[in-house]
Formats: structure tokens, C-alpha cells, sequence
């Protein structure tokens, strides 16, 4: 994780939206909630409260909440010892649930943030575990312009006046969406697959040559800009004058496998040159990825009818 997270910033970040409120052990607001190590067997940030398999932030919901009112007070005295015994980050209790004295008088002895929210268990779990546990995975920065193109979560990189930026900006015109300029950062949250965002300072923002920065939200609205895209391929955009020499890269546009955060991610060079379309050729590359997705190989398809046709079987 890159910076720090603490009790009183993720209540101010997702405070609202979970309807969160303070009900006891604000003095431990500012103490840092430590994310599991990405080696540990469980790497999960946020569980349902269990002092024998503790995580930094607990949930409590009904059936938690009638487990405690079903012990005699000596037992359940125990047993909430127990619980804050394992320096839990934070405990909510969920469903408008009542915390009760003993809880409250825990969590402010022990200074354990305890929130509490009417939102239902499930949904504040889920939500905090999609919202949180992907800060705590490894990051990388690439440089290029992340973009949704078809559906799809497209890279375009090349080297510096490649007119990446350029090609972003007639892309957005045409009805894609941005998400990232310049510095897109790619984060392997599950297996397989890599979520890509942008970083806070260049959200909403275009650099484009001879125009200088664009607020692309500002131009084009809300709906022209996405916060998160699953990265599915990698367009290289190729200066060099030098032609594809291999007949298999021209048959296939020389696809490559491009090693992202442990997952590979098709790439495909595109050259540049005076007077190519590259918003079109850039769709068209999309969809023939989808296409090639789906089972189809244009390559192999058209490699199969010259066969044909060369060895007298063509119908």
C-alpha cells in the first residue's frame, strides 16, 4: 500500500455512503489500520468479528450480535475481552444494531473505533472489501493513455509524440471514455485480473500538444470518464519506419503477450504513418480482439481457406 490508512480517513472517504456514525473509541481514530501481508495465507482486510480468525476491520451483524446476547454476562465479558484482545483496527455493527454499554466501554478503554451503520452486514462487507483490499495489492505505474474502447479497458502506449493523447481525444469524441492519461496505475486485485485507475492528480485531465490540458469532464461530461477498467490489451503505438517483414505478422499484426503484475495481456503494435486512421484502426483492433475472444482467428480462418484453395478443396 502506498500511504497509510487510517480509522478517521476511511470514515471520511466512505462514511456517506455506508452511513457510518461514530458510537464509541474515537480516540483511536488516527491509529493506522495494517493491511495483511501479501504472503499471509488470509489476505482478507474485512471479516464477520471472530477472535479466532481476526481481520484489522470486523463486521457485526445479527447473527454476531445474537451470539453476544446469548451468553450469560460472565461468559459474553470473556468472550468481548477476547475479541479486543487481538487489537482489532475497527469494528461496525451493522443493521442498526444496539452496541450495548459493555461494547461501548471496551472500545473506548482499548481506543477500537466503533462505528456502526443500518446498512445490512452483507453489503457493508462487500463493499469495504471491493473498496479497500486492492490498495493493499502491489501497484504498477505505466506510462500511456488507459482507455475504454468497446467496453474494454485499452492502453495505448509508444514512445513520447507517438500522438497517444491525440488519438485519446478523437477516441473520446467518437463516444469512449477515458480513465487514465499519462500515468495509469494497474493493480492485480484478483488472479488474472488487472484493474487499472488513475491517480487523484490527474483525474479528469487530457494533455494534449499544441492544446495544452484538457478537463475532459468538463468538456465532454460525466459520461465521457470512467474511474476503474479491467485492462484487457495493449496497443503499442510504433513510429519506426520499418515495415512488418514476417508474413505471420502480417497475417496476425504481430501480436505479443506483454507480462503485467504476473498476467499476460495481449499487445498489438500499430504502426503510425501520414494519413491512417488510427481511431478506426483502433476500434477495428478492439473488435477483432472481442472477436478472437469469442473463439475466432481471422488469421488462422484466412490461412485455412488458402489451404483449401492451393490443395484443390475449396468448395
Amino acid at each position: 500500500m502506498s500511504e497509510p490508512l487510517t480509522s478517521a480517513q476511511l470514515f471520511d472517504s466512505h462514511g456517506e455512503r455506508l452511513r457510518l456514525c461514530w458510537l464509541a473509541g474515537r480516540e483511536g481514530a488516527d491509529a493506522v489500520i495494517p493491511f495483511p501481508a501479501r504472503e499471509a495465507a488470509d489476505q482478507r482486510l474485512v471479516d464477520y468479528l471472530n477472535p479466532g480468525r481476526p481481520h484489522p476491520i470486523q463486521v457485526i451483524g445479527h447473527a454476531e450480535h445474537a451470539y453476544m446476547a446469548s451468553l450469560d454476562a460472565g461468559t459474553r465479558h470473556g468472550w468481548l475481552a477476547s475479541v479486543f484482545a487481538t487489537r482489532p483496527a475497527m469494528l461496525i455493527l451493522s443493521d442498526d444494531l444496539e452496541p450495548g454499554t459493555e461494547l461501548r466501554e471496551m472500545a473506548d478503554a482499548t481506543m477500537t473505533p466503533l462505528l456502526g451503520t443500518p446498512l445490512e452486514a452483507l453489503r457493508v462487507l462487500e463493499y469495504l472489501q471491493y473498496q479497500l483490499e486492492g490498495l493493499a495489492a502491489e501497484s504498477e505505474i505505466l506510462h500511456g493513455v488507459f482507455i475504454e474502447v468497446l467496453g474494454i479497458g485499452v492502453l495505448l502506449t509508444g514512445l513520447s509524440g507517438a500522438g497517444k493523447s491525440e488519438l485519446a481525444l478523437e477516441l473520446i469524441n467518437r463516444g469512449h471514455r477515458l480513465i487514465a492519461d499519462d500515468a495509469a496505475q494497474f493493480t492485480c486485485r484478483t488472479p488474472g485480473v488487472i484493474i487499472g485507475t488513475c491517480p487523484p492528480l490527474l483525474r479528469d485531465f487530457l494533455e494534449v500538444r499544441g492544446l495544452g490540458i484538457l478537463n475532459i469532464r468538463a468538456m465532454f461530461g460525466d459520461n465521457a470518464l470512467l474511474t476503474s477498467k479491467r485492462l484487457r490489451l495493449i496497443i503499442r503505438l510504433d513510429v519506426s519506419t520499418e515495415k512488418l517483414s514476417d508474413e505471420s505478422a502480417r497475417l496476425d499484426g504481430g501480436h505479443q503477450l506483454r507480462n503485467i503484475q504476473g498476467v499476460e495481456i495481449p499487445q498489438l503494435n500499430v504502426p503510425v504513418a501520414p494519413g491512417r486512421n488510427l481511431a478506426v484502426i483502433i476500434e477495428a483492433a478492439v473488435r477483432n480482439h472481442l472477436l478472437s475472444r469469442s473463439g475466432y482467428n481471422a488469421a488462422e480462418d484466412f490461412s485455412e481457406r488458402q489451404r483449401r484453395l492451393m490443395t484443390g478443396k475449396e468448395s
